[in-house]
């Protein structure tokens, strides 16, 4: 998405001359004469960077003053300022009131430009890492090697660019705010903010003030102008995070917002018009929702341009591995502990695992483990290692008070058992896949589909399900 620049300064030609440099490189302006008209254009629509002259005539403010006004609402929108008359004293107390740099009039149209792109570059990092320091441990990459996850990411390329609202849906912790992060970092608005919005944890009464913002009071020193999510995402992406719980009310709201991309913020009468995408999350069934009354069926539509279902983890048992080890590695990183290696029995016991929390209880098991389990550093996780409520549901297999029955059985009948208690286990570890399944044990499809029939093991030859492009 291009960044969009607003020009103030009182001289209509220098207005001209900079905006035909900055069009020529793709950048989108807008011009203001004086502090009224800069101020008025900046909260209408939030730039992307003000290029500021510091003397303006027949205007209230100068620029330091306009600079003061603009930084007091939004300091991290970046102004360069400009002048014909500038002095080192200027320049200085330019910058340290916050302008990022100072260019002295007549200027080269390389310094401005290079000053522009720079600034801007500094701007995109002072978001990231702020995003950073909030949001710690973001991820932005699905990560898994099922069928069902291999659609979605599939999906989810495909989408990304072309800036089509998208509706995710799926159980908690299935990983559908990653799945938001991959879109916004694969897009083109991916140097823009990525603003969230958890619809469930807000009281009912303050989602508006949330998402418009509040107009400043009589006294903006005691009451200050506060933009909300849609304002602040303005040139990047806006996550309604399980948007089902929004009130009724607000919904209609956020209807006439996204039509117009523009709303009012409370309190105020100027209008704000945004450029944003926005991508929403539920765990609900949204039909039912509508059908119950709960949920505006014209919101449904604008959000749910493009759906997508993420799956429970249960149905995608082939992606633990990779996932634990994923988490594994992360957790050490976080706590600054040496990462544990994961047995393969282990590994196989979480396969068999319900997962009722999905990735997000996988990935806390992982930083329990770490934390927890006993044992040395350099010792691998093993299955008695697991939470009780993990380690039950592990396959008799591996469970170690089974070595006692076999012992009391003759070879033939050992034999039997165990391939029994393996096979089921293998076959829980990759869906029922049956052809996974061969591939793994290193045996013919044919061949295990008649040693599963001869020790009375009733498997679905069946593949996960595919990752899902409905909505609801």
């Amino acid at each position: 998405m291009a960044h969009e620049i607003l020009i103030v300064d009182d001289e209509p030609d220098i207005r001209a001359l900079i905006e035909g440099i900055l069009s020529d490189e793709g950048y989108e302006t807008r011009q203001a004469a004086n502090s009224d008209q800069a101020i008025a254009a900046f909260r209408a629509r939030r730039p992307s960077l003000v290029i500021l002259d510091i003397w303006l005539q027949n205007s209230r403010l100068d620029g330091l003053g306009i600079l003061a006004a603009l930084h007091g609402e939004e300091p991290r929108v970046p102004c360069v300022m400009i002048s014909g008359h500038g002095t080192i004293e200027t320049a200085v107390q330019a910058i340290q009131n916050g302008a990022y740099d100072f260019i002295e009039k007549p200027f080269k149209s390389d310094r401005l430009l290079l000053v522009v792109s720079r600034a801007l570059e500094a701007a995109r990092l002072q978001r990231e890492n702020s995003e950073l320091r909030l949001r710690a441990g973001g991820e932005t990459e699905l990560v898994g090697i099922s069928a069902p996850l291999t659609q979605l990411r599939g999906a989810l390329e495909r989408v990304a660019p072309t800036g089509s609202r998208v509706l995710i849906t799926g159980p908690a912790g299935a990983g559908k705010e990653v799945a938001a992060r991959m879109l916004h970092a694969r897009s083109r608005r991916s140097d823009g903010p990525f603003v969230a919005l958890n619809c469930a944890t807000l009281a009912p009464a303050r989602f508006e003030e949330e998402l418009f913002g509040v107009e400043a009071g009589a006294d903006p020193s005691a009451q200050p102008r506060r933009a909300g999510v849609l304002e602040r995402a303005h040139g990047g992406t806006l996550l309604l995070d399980e948007v089902a719980d929004m009130p009724l009310e607000t919904q209609g709201k956020i209807v006439r917002a996204l039509q117009e991309q523009g709303f009012v913020r409370m309190g105020g009468a100027q209008r704000v018009t945004v450029d944003v995408r926005v991508i929403a999350t539920t765990n609900r069934d949204l039909q039912a929702e509508i059908a119950a009354g709960r949920f505006r069926e014209d919101l449904y539509y604008r959000l749910a341009v493009v759906p997508l279902k993420i799956p429970p983890l249960r149905e995608r048992r082939e992606d633990i591995p990779a996932l634990a080890r994923h988490f594994m590695a992360r957790s050490g990183e976080t706590s600054g502990m040496a990462p544990r290696e994961l047995s393969e029995d282990a590994l196989a016991a979480m396969q068999a695992y319900e997962w009722p929390g999905n990735v997000r209880e996988l990935r806390n098991l992982i930083d329990w483990l770490l934390i927890m389990a006993p044992g040395e550093a350099r010792d691998p996780i093993r299955p008695d290692m697991l939470p009780p409520q993990v380690g039950a549901a592990a396959p008799a297999v591996l469970k170690l008070d089974r070595s006692s029955e076999i012992m009391t059985l003759p070879l033939r009948e050992a034999r039997e058992l165990f391939e029994r208690q393996y096979l089921e286990a293998q076959l829980l570890r990759f869906g029922g896949n049956i052809s996974r399944t061969a591939s793994f044990v290193g045996m013919e499809r044919s061949a295990l589909h008649r040693k599963l029939k001869f020790l009375g093991v009733h498997a679905e030859d069946r593949a996960p399900p595919a990752a899902q492009a409905a909505g609801g």
